[in-house]
């Protein structure tokens, strides 16, 4: 079971502005070397951290954060595991990762890296409320199927190949019990609009847009950071 995500942050300076904003939002955090702790609403645990590493920053462009302290991208996440060596084979021969401690190993790609970390407990996982339901991986699409393979001669039961109209996906357990998704590079969101105005409204896969009187009226509206920044035109 995740129990904990981490994103990546460039300094001990954003730790500070985020824990400052979190204040603001009446959140509790708790600072540690390098790393910022706290909950979600539903007491999933997120923590930003402070991570050497050659990879680029994936950075959100926000008119209320500043570039040099916004989140940079995801690092890793914790699961709870009875028995972390039980996947030790799995994630190392068939997922390809790298071992980098006791309980941690590292996914790499030709562009980025993660981290994916056990943490031992007697307790059994339940899922709901504050906990992740599945950890996605990427793969170019011409090397989807092949994975499918890969996993399946492993002994991982795996979906179909399921097409999601923007990516496709196959979905198997690791032996520890946590849901992997293994999802396409594309073909990408600009499918069915252009890039300049993504987010303006739902966008729904062919498949259910025959939905879209049930969907859209109990969906909370989000607000729109490029319009919201946009400043007023002065009168003269």
């Amino acid at each position: 079971m995740i129990q904990r995500v981490v994103w990546r942050v460039g300094s001990t300076d954003a730790l500070e502005f985020w824990q400052e904003r979190l204040a603001a939002a009446g959140v509790a955090s708790e600072r540690s070397d390098g790393r910022l702790l706290f909950h979600d609403p539903e007491q999933l645990e997120l923590e930003l951290a402070v991570v050497e590493t050659g990879d680029a920053p994936l950075v959100a462009d926000h008119p209320e954060i500043p570039a040099e302290l916004a989140l940079q991208g995801f690092d890793s996440v914790r699961a709870y595991a009875y028995d972390p060596d039980q996947s030790r084979r799995f994630l190392e021969e068939t997922m390809l990762f790298t071992s980098v401690g006791e309980t941690a190993y590292e996914s790499r790609g030709e562009e980025r890296g993660s981290h994916y970390v056990y943490d031992r407990t007697e307790r059994a996982g339940r899922g709901g409320a504050g906990t992740v339901h599945h950890v996605a991986w990427a793969s170019p699409i011409d090397e989807h199927e092949a994975w499918r393979e890969r996993v399946v001669a492993a002994g991982a039961r795996s979906t179909a190949v399921i097409d999601r109209f923007y990516f496709r996906s196959i979905y198997f357990r690791e032996p520890s019990g946590v849901l992997f998704e293994i999802a396409t590079i594309g073909p990408g969101f600009t499918v069915d609009e252009p890039l300049e105005h993504l987010g303006e409204k739902l966008s729904l896969p062919p498949d259910f847009e025959h939905l879209r009187q049930r969907v859209e009226p109990v969906l909370t509206p989000l607000p729109d950071p490029r319009r919201d920044s946009v400043s007023p035109t002065p009168r003269h």
